[in-house]
């Protein structure tokens, strides 16, 4: 039998390695600003064109590379970080592999100008595809500057896998907070198609935060401090009303370098118990010193993953931490202990315990009209338009009632309706007798449906929009404007009309079933959604996020003639039995089902 196992060309291999590395644009801005950080650099800039795509370039002031050393960077495991076996268990430098520039080259353009301070001209590199094509000597400042052109330009399949300039350009912004968080005493610019996005200077780490997220973070965060033998903690965290149903606010860095750690985040969790909704999640900056020999980084080759010696004590002292800086904020909720006297009720004794007497109508039957209901000034012309019109019920026979294979006759409907069996039940449920059927419908569910279905089916058509007589001001960082302009069309066919004023969003019309205080609540749902990439994406979230804050609260009292107009409209829809958001819109009993539930 013949040999069939081969060393692989070093091309090949590198581009293999490659597709771990070089990742996305991001990968490459990522690796790119860690080697001018590890080389001393005070300053950076980076700029690129097209969200990465065309140019990726990083000029940085560090001590640069000789004429060799310029050569050899671009060798795969070639690297200045580590020496031998026990140097990888005593990393403090961002980059240590030695694959990063071997893995970029090996699928680009990439043009290196560097110079040391000892001598008088630099050398110039040029490499394509991860063959050198041409090296030479220049005139060029002490320091390094890379340019990376075409990436992917040999791998078209994976040029192609490219999300859209705005996505990319959404995690450029990622990997670019990563780095200046972590070094607010560098300074670091940011230009993106010939227009600056960032000019952060040396700073302390709050300027450098208000800086990276604006002034909706300012007088916002708590300072959280604490150093034992196991770990320093330093860094803020954000005050609880500011905290998100969805992530995106939360950095952990352990020697200046980020991490993700889903059991650390727990413990943030874990202190601000109480303090915020379930599901909710506090903004927090908090950086961890460990001393290198406790802590291994070298499980992904994107650094971001860490295995701690002892991980439950960092994790009890983290969340010992944070709840110690609520405490001096004065977030938790305390007992007064100096308000005087405490009023406890006391039992007379003397006096006899007598048994409360409790009233009891034997005739009331829930299901028949009550005559001394108060009826409710109307709903907005807005709302009360998409309800229908209140003559006429022509309800559809519908299928699979709760999950179940049945079918519910309601050509009588109308007259069920008629005889009054509808009423609400704690002002959030409206209930139905039918056929000897009750359902019970979610009040809040049912009209998210109704609007979610109205939403999703105007296609190419423009919703009806109202000029505000004053704009809503929302206050937006880069990451969201990013994701704003890219989906400007969707937002102005929905209702919407806005501009941009530096970092302040102005929203001058909102749809007509909209109400002008749930713009900011809308807006803030949609910057922080997860998940969301693709314009198909971000047009369902939209309906979704536009019908929950425009639907009936729970709460809400309705006239009868309110809730037979909404059952009109809810029963004609062609998918009812789940709200936008994948709930059940309402629950049927029968006969059968009560029968079980009493045995």
């Amino acid at each position: 039998m013949s040999n069939v196992i081969q060393l692989l060309p070093p091309h090949v291999a590198n581009q293999i390695a490659a597709g771990e590395v070089v990742q996305r644009p991001a990968s490459v801005i990522k690796e790119l600003i860690e080697n001018a950080i590890d080389a001393g650099a005070t300053q950076i800039q980076v700029i690129i064109k097209e969200a990465g795509r065309e140019l990726i370039q990083v000029i940085d002031n560090g001590k640069g590379m000789g004429e060799t050393d310029a050569r050899m960077s671009f060798e795969r495991h070639a690297t200045s970080k580590i020496h031998s076996t026990e140097d990888i268990f005593k990393i403090l430098t961002k980059g240590f592999r030695g694959e990063a520039l071997a893995s970029i080259a090996a699928i680009a353009q990439v043009e290196l100008k560097t110079k040391i301070p000892e001598d008088e001209l630099g050398t110039e590199i040029h490499i394509q595809g991860g063959k050198i094509k041409s090296q030479e000597h220049c005139v060029t400042p002490t320091g390094t500057s890379i340019a990376v052109k075409n990436l992917f330009f040999n791998v078209p399949a994976r040029r192609n896998f490219l999300k859209s300039n705005a996505v990319e350009f959404r995690h450029i912004i990622d990997e670019f907070h990563h780095v200046v968080l972590a070094h607010p005493d560098l300074e670091f610019k940011l230009e993106h198609n010939d227009e600056q996005i960032f000019h952060l200077p040396s700073t302390t780490s709050a300027q450098r935060i208000l800086h990276v997220f604006g002034k909706k973070m300012e007088g916002k965060l708590i300072p959280v401090k604490e150093e034992t033998d196991v770990v320093k903690i330093e860094g803020f965290i954000a005050k609880p009303e500011i905290a998100k149903k969805s992530r995106g606010e939360q950095f952990f860095f352990i020697n200046q370098r980020f991490i993700r750690s889903g059991y650390l985040h727990k413990a943030i969790l874990q202190a601000f118990e109480n303090l915020i909704p379930k599901n909710y999640h506090p903004s927090y900056f908090l950086f961890l010193k460990i001393p290198p020999e406790k802590i291994d980084i070298n499980i992904h080759p994107t650094k971001t993953e860490v295995k701690f010696e002892d991980e439950f004590a960092i994790f009890a002292q983290l969340r010992a931490a944070v709840r110690f800086a609520i405490g001096q904020a004065q977030l938790s909720p305390a007992l007064d202990f100096e308000q005087g006297e405490w009023e406890i009720p006391i039992l007379d004794k003397e006096k006899e315990i007598a048994t409360p007497n409790i009233d009891v109508n034997k005739n009331y039957n829930p299901f028949l009209e009550e005559k001394n209901w108060s009826t409710p000034p109307s709903f907005s012309s807005s709302k009360s338009k998409s309800f229908g019109d209140s003559k006429k019920y022509n309800f559809l026979e519908f299928q699979k009632i709760n999950n179940e294979q049945k079918s519910f006759d309601y050509e009588d409907a109308s007259e069920a309706f008629e005889n009054q069996k509808i009423f609400q039940w704690q002002k959030s449920y409206i209930c139905v007798l039918h056929q000897g059927k009750l359902f019970i419908l979610d009040q809040n569910r049912v009209h998210q449906t109704i609007l979610y279905q109205k939403l999703s089916g105007l296609k190419n058509k423009n919703a009806l929009s109202q000029q505000l007589l004053f704009p809503v001001e929302i206050l937006v960082d880069t990451k969201v404007k990013s994701k704003i302009e890219e989906t400007e069309s969707l937002w102005f066919r929905f209702g919407f009309d806005f501009t941009f004023q530096g970092k302040t969003l102005l929203v001058s019309a909102i749809p007509a079933d909209i109400s002008q205080e749930h713009v900011p609540e809308i807006f803030e749902a949609f910057f922080y959604a997860e998940n969301i990439e693709e314009s198909i994406q971000f047009e369902t979230t939209l309906a979704k996020l536009m019908a929950k804050a425009a639907a009936i609260r729970k709460g809400t009292e309705l006239s009868t003639e309110e809730m037979l107009n909404l059952c009109h409209d809810f029963f004609q829809l062609k998918d009812f039995v789940y709200s936008p958001f994948g709930k059940k819109n309402f629950h049927l009993l029968d006969a059968e089902i009560i029968k079980k539930l009493l045995e």
